[in-house]
């Protein structure tokens, strides 16, 4: 058995993969050595995976993650993970990058973003990324992520930019007000929290405000990261992630209007995953 990891800064999929080619997942919270340290990790595994899973069996640990930029990240959640699994276990620590391009465009090149909690994109040629234009986290970049668009609708909250029905609901929806909200956003994982407001934006997804803050945010991830690609009016540009699912009608309009190709859209990568890794096995 072998387990593929696919973690984001808010939650983790393991997907549990058996000799007859079954699976099982489990849910845990998201480890980004980025914000954790191997013993924060380490409590999550064993308050969150260890009770859901057998362990015991598993020879081969493949764990993609945000926040693996560098090979001293990894050593983070490597050391973590070293301390849950069995001690001859394989572990393989990448970023949540090539994950997202073996997901989306498996051995084909193209343009991947992810666009979650976070946002990253890259260029991929089919065997490995070549080009990365860096992600500056959410208080410097994020662009298009859900932080970077709940960011947004804080701001015009708080600038009394809403029209009365979203001021409305939200304020309904969000009754601690602002100096909760704000002490939330600077009271750490600030990003989670910001990215938490898009659920109320896909809510209200009709109101023209809510599909102009979208965009303003899309626009500034296409032009500030994936137009920096060479092929990208050619090679089709993929995305992953919640927020790219849920608001792809709008993405997909930015890119048209850039005469940009519009290419898969997945929720979660973890299922592409297990498809690409057996084929390699086999």
């Amino acid at each position: 058995m072998f387990i593929i990891a696919d973690s984001g800064s808010t939650k983790c999929d393991w997907t549990s993969v058996y000799s007859d080619g079954t699976t099982s997942t489990v849910t845990t919270m998201g480890l980004n050595p980025f914000f954790h340290d191997s013993d924060f990790m380490e409590q999550i595994l064993i308050r969150e995976l260890l009770p859901k899973s057998d362990l015991k069996e598993v020879h081969e640990v493949i764990f993609y993650g945000a926040g693996v930029h560098d090979s001293l990240r990894a050593a983070v959640v490597e050391t973590a993970l070293r301390k849950i699994f069995p001690d001859n276990t394989k572990i393989v620590v990448e970023h949540d990058l090539l994950a997202a391009a073996r997901a989306a465009c498996g051995k084909n090149p193209g343009i991947v973003a992810i666009i979650g909690t976070g946002s990253n994109t890259c260029l991929y040629d089919g065997y490995k990324v070549i080009d990365n234009v860096p992600n500056l986290g959410f208080l410097a970049g994020d662009e298009g992520s859900g932080s970077h668009i709940g960011k947004k609708l804080i701001q015009a909250y708080f600038y009394r930019e809403l029209p009365d029905d979203i001021l409305s609901d939200f304020e309904t929806q969000y009754p601690e007000g602002m100096t909760a909200i704000k002490n939330t956003i600077y009271a750490g994982s600030g990003n989670v929290y910001l990215a938490s407001f898009t659920r109320f934006l896909a809510a209200h997804k009709s109101n023209y405000l809510v599909q102009q803050l979208v965009a303003e945010a899309f626009d500034e991830l296409i032009d500030r990261h994936i137009r920096k690609y060479k092929g990208n009016n050619e090679l089709p540009v993929h995305f992953v992630g919640s927020v790219a699912h849920y608001f792809q009608d709008i993405l997909r309009i930015c890119l048209i209007k850039r005469g940009m190709k519009m290419g898969r859209v997945i929720q979660r990568p973890i299922d592409a995953l297990v498809e690409y890794h057996l084929s390699h096995k086999q």
